[in-house]
């Protein structure tokens, strides 16, 4: 059995207004999600969920489960005892004109027209009368609440922000977004998953230093010439500030993933050392893991040794059509 607190959040509400954006929004944090089951086999679920190591758990409730229904603010209290004590309840409303219009828009029966609860009033012939009788049914889970969200005025992305600030990366215990950062060449094409790129070609190229030709930007010679370039140093602090910038307000907004993509000719000198200081500085101010992944290190790493050791550089084909230029000892913009 894990030793950490078990974080439970059970998602209710009226049919319409969000509970599917919701359960997703926690699936993305980080949490187990079982949605529409029957209250008799959560204590099982949950058992088993425990016993793999599972301490994020969600589970969505709602009028589907039927006569299951009944009963379930006792089966929640029995969950809080016997499981996680700060059991929270998020209740999702809207109001009576918002759910017709999504269920107008939608063109998708009410669940009580179409699965009448045993035991009820007959299956609502409107959506509108399933509605009411659908706030009836759910009226001691809302009182039950720890969390209500009126979303008659929110959009999805509203909705998923406003759950992900509740139960997401800034609350306690919850993973943070995933952020890494990506070295490349552009003669093999800018990298299609980058949220940001930079452009780092504007640096003098250890490509045209013979003693550094062969090396990557992960050995100490290279990042140092790399680094010790004075706008090299201001690339970062430029760079960084607006990555730190930018990383906490992605997480408000519930973005999952997060690519820094740094780019230069061949993805093997400039691109993989600032990489790696990137990478290292955003660790310190923002507290979190970053992967780290060079996409073009090893491209030809071989036949650049191979060159290198036959004295034979500055052939177009060996670096992707950038020949040495002994006037500058750069390449051409």
């Amino acid at each position: 059995m894990p030793d950490g607190r078990t974080i439970l959040v059970v998602v209710t509400g009226l049919s319409g207004a969000g509970k599917s954006t919701a359960v997703h929004a926690l699936e993305d944090a980080g949490f187990f999600c079982i949605d529409n089951l029957p209250t008799p086999g959560v204590r099982a679920s949950l058992d088993a969920l425990r016993q793999e190591g599972v301490e994020r758990i969600a589970l969505g409730i709602d009028v589907r489960v039927r006569s299951f229904l009944e009963g379930t603010t006792r089966v929640l209290d029995e969950l809080a005892r016997a499981y996680a004590p700060d059991l929270r309840v998020l209740f999702l409303d809207a109001s009576d004109q918002a759910l017709l219009r999504r269920f107008s828009s939608t063109r998708r029966p009410h669940p009580l027209s179409t699965n009448p609860i045993p035991g009820h009033e007959r299956a609502a012939r409107a959506v509108l009368e399933g509605i009411q009788s659908e706030r009836d049914l759910l009226s001691a889970l809302r009182a039950r609440a720890s969390v209500v969200i009126d979303t008659t005025e929110l959009s999805v992305h509203d909705l998923r922000a406003q759950v992900l600030t509740l139960f997401g990366p800034e609350s306690e215990g919850l993973p943070r977004m995933r952020c890494r950062v990506l070295s490349f060449g552009f003669q093999y094409g800018p990298p299609q998953d980058a949220d940001l790129v930079f452009d780092v070609r504007f640096l003098k190229n250890p490509f045209f230093v013979p003693e550094l030709k062969a090396l990557s930007g992960l050995d100490d010679s290279v990042r140092d010439y790399v680094l010790d370039q004075a706008e090299a140093q201001e690339f970062l602090q430029h760079a960084g500030a607006l990555v730190e910038f930018c990383v906490p307000r992605f997480e408000r907004e519930g973005k999952s993933y997060l690519t820094v993509a740094l780019g230069c000719t061949g993805g093997r000198h400039r691109s993989v050392a600032l990489a790696e200081r990137l990478a290292s500085r955003m660790e310190g101010e923002l507290g979190m893991a970053i992967d780290v992944v060079h996409r073009d290190m090893e491209r030809n790493s071989s036949r650049r040794r191979d060159a290198l050791a036959a004295g034979d550089v500055g052939k177009p084909e060996l670096d992707g059509g950038s020949e040495v230029r002994p006037a500058t000892g750069r390449e051409e913009a």
